[in-house]
């Protein structure tokens, strides 16, 4: 099995948090079952594609940097399913270009806040939520209530860091603890934590359960064995919900 996990913004530039691919990559393939290949991906450059790098030097990451690159992931969706990927998901956790990509494709098309927001609500009634930014909150909680969620969601909470993530590994663990503390105390019973390029690139969610004695879930791992389910049991988004056309890549790439 084969499965795409699509960033969302081309590979170009530092974005704040020195994304080295080939770590991800063997950490993203030890949440995978054997037999399965997880491959990182771009999207292919776009007209306003510094628009990302803009908002993140402000550490204003707002959700217009998703806005402009939906065209760019829905098209490598494509492009995936015409290259052999058995599924793809969409890196970033707060789902940009999945409902698009799933009107586009038959593979399963995976976002991971919605899959492990479902995976939280399996276990428990009450979520916290932890986003890397301020501007992330009413973006998370906009994305919240179109998922029909957000009434199980007691807090979002901010970490306010987004720069030089590495070298503040201490700081991002200690923040987002106190955080959770203060959002079990208001009724959270469980924890998914938003912004994978701080949980859990730097900072591992199992570290934070047992600091702080709630779960914390892994939404990258979440993603990847709901990805290997659907493909394994012949699951895919519902044709009924998304329907779709006959297409092909030169629909996505031509101009009128």
């Amino acid at each position: 099995m084969k499965i795409m996990f699509l960033n969302q913004a081309p590979r170009k530039g530092d974005r704040g948090f020195a994304y080295k691919v080939d770590e991800i990559t063997t950490l993203l393939n030890g949440y995978a079952s054997p037999g399965t290949t997880v491959e990182i991906c771009f999207p292919d450059d776009y007209d306003g594609a510094q628009l990302f790098q803009s908002l993140g030097e402000q550490s204003h990451l707002n959700g217009l940097h998703h806005m402009m690159e939906t065209p760019a992931i829905v098209r490598k969706i494509f492009w995936a399913a015409e290259n052999g990927y058995d599924a793809v998901i969409s890196s970033n956790t707060f789902d940009p270009g999945v409902d698009g990509g799933r009107l586009a494709v038959d593979i399963p098309v995976i976002g991971l806040l919605r899959a492990s927001m479902h995976a939280a609500l399996t276990l428990a009634d009450k979520v916290g939520v932890t986003v890397p930014l301020a501007p992330h909150v009413p973006y998370t909680r906009r994305i919240l209530r179109a998922y029909g969620l957000e009434q199980f969601v007691t807090d979002i909470r901010p970490i306010g860091v987004y720069k030089n993530v590495r070298e503040r590994k201490a700081e991002i663990f200690d923040t987002t603890a106190g955080l959770i503390r203060g959002m079990v105390e208001r009724g959270a019973e469980i924890i998914v934590p938003l912004g994978g390029a701080l949980i859990p690139y730097v900072v591992d969610p199992v570290d934070l359960a047992r600091e702080t004695g709630v779960q914390v879930l892994n939404t990258k791992a979440i993603g990847i064995r709901f990805a290997e389910t659907c493909v394994n049991f012949g699951m895919t988004q519902s044709a009924i919900t998304y329907p779709r056309a006959k297409l092909s890549l030169e629909d996505f790439n031509k101009r009128l």
